[in-house]
Parts: structure tokens; sequence; C-alpha cells
């Protein structure tokens, strides 16, 4: 597989190749754990997810790191709000955090380094970026002095000449307007947590925290690091800034990121109310799979808007694919193997066809057309009573070699409907009265079916009922 993935170093598709042969380092930004992640947070992961699966199916294995904040600007303050320990507030967020990527299908990352647990490789970096003169000391904390790396701006364009003498911003986030000296170390202030340090007691500034975890477990070069193009800066630019300056060598070779979700056309905020957590749409009876799907449906580098009536469509589209796959589980017709190997044919081109839309910058709506002509094929196959055990055995092969990148679960789930026994019964009345040729019998008992929520219809093996 040739994979390409839009750097955003160089702005464009890049054919990916990973530094040592066989194995990927890819990095991530994970949530900072001081409330619910929402579902634009999920859209970045379900993306990250999809490439950390297309790059094993590849052939790499993946080293995949995430990060978990559980110290900075955010998680302090609502820690004091909630008068909790940071720790157990914290805590309780991750736990929620992980809950939700298991109810996504989010394959588990190798390393999920928490920057509490690596404060002292904080400390070395910011002594190191000190000791180079990268870094200088003022009255409220350590701060990186990008005048000095005269790259800054590479990544996302913004460039350092804007900056004034002596300028600096000690918040953790900040925005465009802001091409300041940023934060390294925060020296200690009542209420908050500290930790000690050869320039001074404090804690670490946001954007220190990746560097030092990503070359902790990934060393001074990862071949990927993904996340949202808000990210792009500062806090990318910055990890940039303070790990090249620290290294001498490139710290990135592949910034992949995904774009915004809206929310009905507006961006995410509190105030607008439109911030939801994967609870909301529980609690609306969607499963967390149907959001999965809606997200597929879109490629990351797009813009994708969230409706209830988008995730409504979603919902139906999986609904038909459990359906269809529940269908061929089924299949028993009376094909030949000349059948069969035609079948095997169609299903080898689909699956080229497959991997080449995955590989052109993970096209996922691509890849799903792949995925609905297959099980069409497939369906057509078993409506003409052609569709026997094995060409079905090796089409659900097929349907779960695509999930293991969709991550839609298809297969699994994927159950024959219960037919009571009344209904059933029905059916075969109408089959006798069709064999009669009583028509008027026939339509009568099939809108007895249709009335009690079940439709019939006729195939070259027999009558198909399916719940409406």
């Amino acid at each position: 597989m040739d994979l390409k993935l839009y750097n955003y170093l160089t702005r464009k598709k890049e054919s990916f190749k990973p530094l040592k042969r066989g194995s990927v380092g890819l990095y991530t930004c994970g949530p900072t754990i001081y409330n619910f992640a929402h579902i634009g947070n999920f859209r970045t992961y379900i993306f990250e997810d999809i490439l950390r699966r297309t790059l094993e199916r590849a052939g790499w294995r993946v080293r995949h790191v995430m990060n978990l904040t559980d110290v900075d600007d955010k998680t302090i303050r609502d820690a004091a709000k909630a008068d909790e320990p940071l720790e157990k507030f914290t805590d309780r967020y991750a736990h929620e955090f992980f809950r939700d990527i298991a109810a996504l299908n989010i394959v588990p990352a190798w390393k999920y380094p928490r920057a509490t647990g690596h404060i002292p490789a904080m400390v070395r970096l910011i002594q190191t970026l000190l000791n180079k003169e990268y870094a200088y000391v003022a009255d409220d904390g350590v701060y990186f002095s990008i005048k000095k790396f005269k790259p800054y701006g590479k990544l996302s364009g913004v460039r350092a000449r804007s900056l004034k003498a002596g300028a600096r911003v000690s918040a953790d986030e900040y925005d465009k307007d802001n091409v300041n000296d940023f934060a390294l170390w925060k020296f200690k202030k009542p209420g908050e947590p500290s930790w000690p340090a050869p320039f001074g007691e404090g804690r670490p500034g946001w954007h220190v925290e990746c560097s030092a975890m990503a070359m902790e477990y990934l060393g001074k070069t990862l071949d990927i690091h993904a996340g949202a193009v808000d990210l792009l800066f500062p806090h990318h630019e910055d990890e940039i800034a303070q790990s090249e300056a620290a290294t001498g060598k490139p710290f990135v070779r592949y910034f992949v990121e995904a774009e915004h979700l809206m929310v009905d056309g507006k961006k995410m905020s509190k105030s607008l109310g439109n911030m939801f957590t994967l609870r909301d749409i529980e609690m609306r009876e969607f499963h967390t799979l149907d959001f999965r799907l809606f997200v597929l449906g879109a490629h990351y580098r797009k813009p994708l808007n969230f409706t209830w009536a988008a995730l409504e469509a979603a919902r139906a589209s999986r609904k038909h694919l459990l359906e269809s796959v529940a269908t061929l589980k089924t299949c028993s017709g009376q094909g030949t193997i000349k059948d069969e190997t035609e079948a095997m044919k169609v299903i080898a081109r689909l699956e080229k066809k497959f991997n080449a839309a995955i590989a052109d910058d993970l096209n996922t709506p691509q890849a799903l057309a792949v995925l609905h002509e297959l099980i069409r094929y497939g369906l057509e196959l078993e409506a003409i009573g052609r569709c026997t055990e094995r060409a079905a055995m090796l089409l659900l092969a097929m349907i779960k070699n695509f999930d293991r990148v969709l991550g839609l679960q298809l297969v699994e789930l994927a159950r024959a409907p219960s037919i009571p026994a009344e209904i059933q019964k029905l059916a075969q009345e109408r089959e006798e009265a069709r064999q009669a040729k009583n028509w008027q019998e026939a339509d009568r008992l099939r809108d007895a079916m249709k009335t009690a929520g079940f439709s019939v219809e006729d195939t070259p093996t027999g009558p198909r009922i399916r719940p409406l």
C-alpha cells in the first residue's frame, strides 16, 4: 500500500515512509481532563483511529502515544471550583474519556502518559533550553524566546517578526494575535500544585508537556504528529520550537491534522449551548457508532457540520448496513462453482478499490462507497438465489477486512431478525396461496403481515421476511 498523507509541514500530499523499517511512531494530542470530551474532540480522535488502523493495514507496527493533560490552567481552575484535589478531579474525567473511546470502538493507544507523571522530563527539557539560551527566566516563570528560533512559524505560517521586544504570554492557550514568547514553566502560586526545579518551584506550561512526553516514548524525531487544525498555532508551532531548539533535530516528519466540526453551521461553544458530548447523543437514543459512521462520511480535512438530522441519516444508513450483513449471514442459495469463482473475482477487485481509497489520504467517504458496493453485490446474488454459503463466507470475511479500518463492527453486531412463529405461518400460507394462484388471498396475507410490522419479498429461494 502506497499510503499518501497530507503533510501540513509541506502543505501537500506525500507518500508516507517511516524512519524505521516496519515501525511507526505516532503521537496524538489527547484530552485535557477537566470535563467530558465533546463531539468535536471525537471527530479528531476517530480520524486518528482511522490513521492508526490504516498504518497497521499497510503492515507497520504502530507505537501510538496519546497524552492526557492533567495539569494546566483549566484543570487547576476547575478542580479549585469543585473543591477537589487535582488528581481526584482529573481521574474522574480520565475514566469518562476511556469509557467514551471504548464506546466509539477506538483502538487504545500504546501509552497514555499523564503530564503530572512526567515532570522530571519537562524540567530536563527546560534546563536544556536555558543552557542553550533559547529560554530565559522572568519574574513569573521561564519563557521560550521565539526570536532565537529562526524557523518559528514554519508549520502555521505565523511569523516571529511581529513579536515586540520582551512581550510574553503566560496563558496555556492563546490566539494568533499573541505571537509572543510562551511560558515553559510557571512559578508557584498560592493554591496551585507545584514541583521542585533548579530554576524555581512551579508547574509546566501546556506546550512543553507534549514535547517532553512525545520524545520520552518515541525519540527525538516522530514519524507522525496528529491532531486538529486549531492546534497548528500555537500548540504545535511551540512544540516544534522547543523540541528542535533542544535537540537540534527535526521534531516531526509529518503533521496530519483534522478540520473543525461545526454544529448547525456554527462553532461549538458553551455560550451557544451546542457543545455536545456522547452522553447527549446517547440520551437521544442514538448508538455511538451512528456518530462514528457520520464522521467517516466526510473526509477528515474537510469541515463537517453536525446536525441531529445528519445523525439520524447516519443511524438509518448503519441500520441498513447491519440488516444487509445479517441477510448475508443467512445466504443459502444454489449457486455453482462458476458463481463462486466470479464472486471471488469481484471481491478481489473491490478489495483493491478499498485499499486505493484508504491509501489516498484516508478517503473514508470513498472507502464507505466501496463497502456499500460489496454489500450490494452480495444482496444481488442472494436475491437471485446464487449466494451460496461459501460465497457468503467470502463476502462476510471481506466486510470484516474493510471494517478493520472503518471500525463499525458490522459483522459482530449484525443479527438476523427474530421472526415470530405467527408471522412465519402467515408467510407460509401466503406462499401456498401464490402457488395456487389465489392472488387476492396472497395480497390479504401480505397486508396482514404489514399491519403486524413485517414485509415479505418473493425470491427464487422462497419468501424473505423482514421487520419494517
